[in-house]
């Protein structure tokens, strides 16, 4: 029996040591045969199923190892999560007809438990029909990381890494395209496109001269798809005022966003900025941008630059970190606003936490602070985009807990928020380090089949602790939390919002049913044994991670190891495993099977099925704080310190065989 490795942690109320021990791993029966029910309110979505859609770090959103003002050491990205490329399968996944009406009378219905689908003979996926490139965090707007692949292996051997110089040996290596070398700790999500890979990281692997590895940096490396060969670097210098803005030795922790020749990314200083994918290759310098004092062949070609922190005022709790992405011309940011030092003071409470700009140009449409003087801590989750209902819609997760969704309409030069949702039970409590129940979101919203799903967690700083994780209906308008919360002497009218907690009983607060809830469903704790208690595998901790949907089944990696499979339809679990690690990343599903990294390095790969079936756990030679991804058939996994390309050797060896005779 192992147990989980204890996470040091320094916070500003002193040093906490967070630890914990759990029975031998158990598989969790077929949720089928129990008559315990996780839902609120279980309903099935109604109407015609669309195509499953194209969808990091994490959610990706930061955190650290031992990371943060209250870490002794080095922050760490929470992610985020990816989804399919832009594809036609993207241009197929449409909303459909929303849930129905919660009964908000009713706090625990029976659940519904959909049919199980014929079984089908599955045609393996044509050269035209197989993800080309992963553009962006999720692979779309959508943000669901379910690539299309064939043959992804399920096996494979890193070789070895000599760590004083950060040199890949290929001897003993096994699958293996190719690896590059990253910085020495890196949290960024990979993206594969216009025939190049991109990576945020730090500066440990020091490419570019002056810049030599004791300088420390926000780093966002280009290799070459076909060789892994350095292309060009983008360098953010530390910002003056220290880890309360750019924590030491974090980097970049985002995914950039690619179409065509031009990537857009947000850096560590709080900046969006537009490259040109080719760099300076091309021998020429894109503007409106053209103030580069280096334009070298390895350094990157800035196009344009918009402070986030100088035009609108914010100020990012220990790191700025959002995965953007896009609707047509529009470029959807979260600022990263959050506390200072103290873990107390806001110092821009009515700075945007939400924003949409131009991405050509780089002007602002508009800008949103809802969140307002009620972020607990940072706000590092990434926005999904996409139609519902009809309506095109750009959903972000608040650092105040809440879920916001506002209308993603090219022409709005205002702000239109459509709902919001209070992804926290009202009762819940905010306690410095971690203490608490209350949490923010740093996982992606994803969009699947005309629903969202998310998860909510803390920085992984603050240790375990009870999550959530909620299937919502986005054609409800306005307040559609599951509860609402009231003053006993007025329950005609709720009280507003509250940072520290929403409904404090010695006060005369209660909180109540919400008769327009958009809750389909709700997964927190679930008794699959039916013996009156919720174990450690029966219960749903917080995540900093995204959920993987397909054929009907959703998966999510919560903080605690554990490693969830749900039924879509109703949110009951079908089983969990425990990777007795921390995970940070999120899954991928590909080629029927699903893969999931932790903090140990193990990459643990599963039928993708119902029944709990691990293919195989290997070992990445260091921690995964990232999320998987695929492209051309192609398996890119990043472990703090590499980026591995991941292809059966037969491939590898017709491939090189190929260049040769060319």
């Amino acid at each position: 029996m192992r147990t989980q490795a204890i996470l040091t942690l320094v916070c500003g109320i002193g040093l906490i040591a967070v630890g914990c021990s759990r029975p031998a791993p158990k598989q969790i029966a077929d949720a089928e045969d129990s008559n315990q029910t996780i839902s609120d309110t279980a309903k099935e979505a109604s109407g015609e199923s669309a195509p499953e859609e194209p969808a990091p770090p994490a959610e990706e959103a930061p955190a650290s190892e031992q990371s943060n003002p209250e870490k002794t050491g080095e922050n760490e990205e929470a992610v985020e999560t990816p989804v399919e490329e832009a594809s036609s399968q993207e241009a197929a996944a449409q909303a459909t007809a929303p849930a129905e009406d919660a009964d908000a009378e009713q706090s625990e219905p029976e659940t519904q438990v959909a049919s199980e689908p014929p079984a089908t003979a599955v045609a393996a996926p044509t050269s035209a029909e197989v993800t080309s490139q992963w553009n962006q965090w999720g692979g779309s707007s959508q943000r669901n990381n379910t690539p299309v692949g064939a043959n992804i292996p399920a096996e494979w051997e890193v070789g070895e890494i000599d760590f004083d110089t950060g040199q890949w040996n290929r001897e003993g290596s096994k699958n293996i395209k190719w690896v590059a070398r990253v910085g020495s700790q890196s949290y960024g999500n990979p993206v594969v496109a216009d025939g190049k890979v991109f990576v945020g990281t730090n500066n440990g692997a020091a490419y570019l001269e002056r810049y030599p590895e004791d300088v420390d940096l926000g780093c966002l490396l280009c290799f070459n798809e076909a060789d892994g060969k350095f292309l060009w670097q983008h360098s953010s210098e530390k910002l003056a005022t220290g880890r309360v803005h750019d924590w030491p030795l974090q980097g970049i922790c985002c995914a950039p966003l690619v179409e065509g020749d031009r990537l857009w990314f947000v850096t560590s200083r709080g900046e969006v900025r537009c490259l040109d994918t080719s760099g300076f290759h091309d021998d020429e310098n894109d503007g409106p941008y053209k103030d580069e004092t280096y334009t070298t062949k390895d350094e990157a070609d800035v196009v344009w630059v918009f402070d986030m922190m100088k035009e609108l005022k914010t100020s990012q709790h220990n790191m700025c970190s959002c995965s953007v992405t896009s609707s047509g011309d529009f470029l959807f940011v979260n600022t990263s606003n959050g506390l200072d030092e103290s873990h107390i003071n806001l110092p821009a409470p009515d700075a945007p936490s939400f924003f949409a700009m131009n991405k050509n140009t780089g002007e602002v449409y508009w800008t949103d602070a809802s969140p307002g003087k009620n972020i607990l801590h940072g706000q590092w989750s990434s926005p999904a985009c996409g139609e519902l209902g009809g309506v095109p819609q750009v959903i972000f997760g608040g650092g105040d807990g809440w879920v916001y969704s506002f209308k993603a309409d090219v022409t709005a030069k205002e702000p239109e928020l459509l709902w919001k949702f209070d992804a926290n039970p009202k009762e819940t409590k905010w306690v410095l380090g971690g203490q608490g129940t209350r949490n923010n979101i740093i996982a992606t919203p994803v969009i699947h089949d005309g629903l969202v799903y998310v998860a909510v967690g803390q920085d992984p700083e603050h240790g375990e602790g009870v999550g959530h994780l909620w299937a919502i209906d986005p054609t409800k308008r306005g307040d559609v939390s599951p509860e609402l919360a009231f003053n006993v002497d007025d329950l005609e009218h709720p009280i507003p919002p509250k940072r520290i907690q929403a409904v404090v009983a010695e006060d005369g607060e209660v909180s109540r049913p919400n008769p327009n809830t958009a809750v389909v469903w709700h997964y927190s704790q679930f008794d699959q044994d039916g013996d009156g208690e919720y174990s450690f595998e029966e219960t749903m901790h917080r995540s900093c991670g995204t959920v993987a949907i397909k054929d009907n089944l959703l998966f999510i990696a919560d903080f605690s190891g554990l490693f969830h499979c749900l039924d879509l339809k109703t949110g009951q679990p079908y089983w969990t495993y425990d990777m007795f690690a921390a995970a940070w990343g999120s899954p991928l599903i590909v080629d029927d099977k699903v893969y999931i990294g932790d903090e140990d390095g193990d990459v643990s790969i599963f039928t993708l099925s119902k029944e709990m079936d691990q293919i195989a756990e290997i070992n990445m030679g260091n921690s995964v704080y990232s999320t998987p991804i695929v492209a051309k058939n192609v398996l890119y996994i990043a472990n703090k310190t590499h980026l591995f390309a991941i292809a059966p050797d037969t491939e590898v060896a017709q491939r090189e065989g190929n260049a040769q005779q060319q």
